[in-house]
């Protein structure tokens, strides 16, 4: 595997980890240090006890739709790299873009920021194809 491809497979744990309200799984998606995060409508989240609260709390909720990622795209830099992806809502016509930036740590790659905003397009929208790799 190359860095991209490492770097898309910890998206892709973020995502199970969301999926299945797996909290050990996310806790550790996240780094430990100087972390924030941007749910839709949220105030910014400045920390790791902050930003895993509100994961316990969404995890808790037995309303939460289901969100699954589309057209990821990774852009990578040394020790730093990003993954922009399509998210869409289940059940909804509503699309949001995430930035889910990683930083890695010891060899692996950990989250240090997240941020889903809508988007106005609907459901089935492709993501921006800049220089990287997409991951269908």
């Amino acid at each position: 595997m190359n860095e991209q491809d490492d770097i898309l497979a910890a998206n892709a744990t973020y995502y199970e980890a969301f999926a299945s309200a797996d909290f050990g799984k996310m806790s550790h998606v996240w780094a430990d240090d100087e972390v924030t995060c941007v749910h839709p409508g949220w105030p910014v989240l400045i920390g790791r006890p902050a930003i895993l609260e509100s994961y316990r709390n969404i995890f808790g909720n037995p309303n939460q739709e289901r969100i699954e990622p589309h057209n990821a795209m990774a852009m990578v830099r040394g020790d730093e790299g990003r993954v922009i992806c399509i998210e869409l809502i289940d059940g909804n016509d509503l699309a949001l873009v995430a930035t889910n930036w990683f930083r890695r740590f010891d060899g692996a790659w950990r989250m240090i920021h997240h941020q889903a905003s809508p988007i106005a397009t609907a459901a089935g929208v492709a993501a921006p194809q800049p220089q990287g790799r997409r991951l269908n």
